[in-house]
């Protein structure tokens, strides 16, 4: 499958897509994102894969949406149209998705590094949510994923004002879960990768659908579905071999099942 503003690259069970419109600083098009979305369709299908990395260019993760592509648009054409739908396909991937974020993750950039797993972030890397600056609010989670990450006066400060957040800043906001040098982003996001699809497929799985659980529900109730999910993983041949291969002090050999 042809890819036209993104790439998709594979390297043993980690695949990489690449946002790709460098002239644009990444700006986020209906067509770029429907793309991104049928990468990640096949990804999901693909057994082979245990783990994506989304990233961009050393200059932009993305820098926003294509404001030339909206700037037009009635009520009607955005409500209708659904033009942020295909977004949604990052936040509906059940892999473990890792974002590598340098340079500037604005607006729909943030807003899609926040639904993944977790980011990893160049010490160039500059976050936020501007949309206030042309007359509007974010409108692809940032005012909820935003909040849950740094908190509601960090999100008040940086929704309200459009102020851009470091890369330190966003380390110690808890926005991102590490700061690496930029010439080493690629490299750690790769191994962070790899590790986790060394793991078991559908266990890694159910602990990422574990952890997004916890945000709709009460600390009683997540605890007890984590109890269920945790008891069911005794089902499977992974939980098997895990545990015999720490008792025999080797590496474990995971099948998938």
């Amino acid at each position: 499958m042809g890819y036209d503003m993104i790439e998709l690259t594979t390297d043993g069970a980690v695949a990489t897509i690449k946002l790709d419109r460098p002239k644009a600083l990444n700006a986020l098009r209906s067509d770029m994102m429907a793309e991104m979305a049928k990468a990640l369709t096949k990804l999901e299908k693909d057994d082979s894969i245990g783990c994506v990395i989304l990233t961009g260019s050393e200059k932009a993760f993305a820098a926003g949406a294509d404001i030339k592509e909206m700037a037009e648009l009635e009520y009607l054409d955005i409500y209708k149209g659904d033009i942020f739908a295909n977004h949604e396909a990052i936040d509906r991937f059940r892999k473990p998705i890792i974002a590598a974020v340098a340079g500037y993750a604005l607006g729909g950039g943030c807003e899609i590094a926040m639904m993944c797993d977790f980011i990893i972030a160049a010490d160039n890397a500059k976050f936020g949510q501007p949309e206030i600056n042309l007359g509007v609010m974010p409108g692809i989670g940032g005012t909820q994923r935003l909040i849950r990450a740094v908190g509601k006066s960090k999100a008040m400060d940086m929704c309200l004002t459009g102020r851009m957040m470091d890369a330190q800043e966003a380390l110690t906001s808890n926005l991102v879960s590490r700061v690496v040098p930029l010439d080493n982003l690629m490299e750690t996001a790769q191994e962070a990768a790899a590790k986790i699809a060394a793991q078991s497929q559908p266990i890694a799985m159910m602990t990422k659908e574990t952890i997004n659980a916890s945000f709709e529900m009460s600390l009683a109730q997540g605890i007890r579905l984590e109890r269920r999910v945790f008891q069911s993983m005794f089902t499977t041949e992974d939980q098997k071999e895990g545990m015999a291969a720490f008792s025999e002090k080797r590496k474990p050999h995971f099948k998938n099942k």
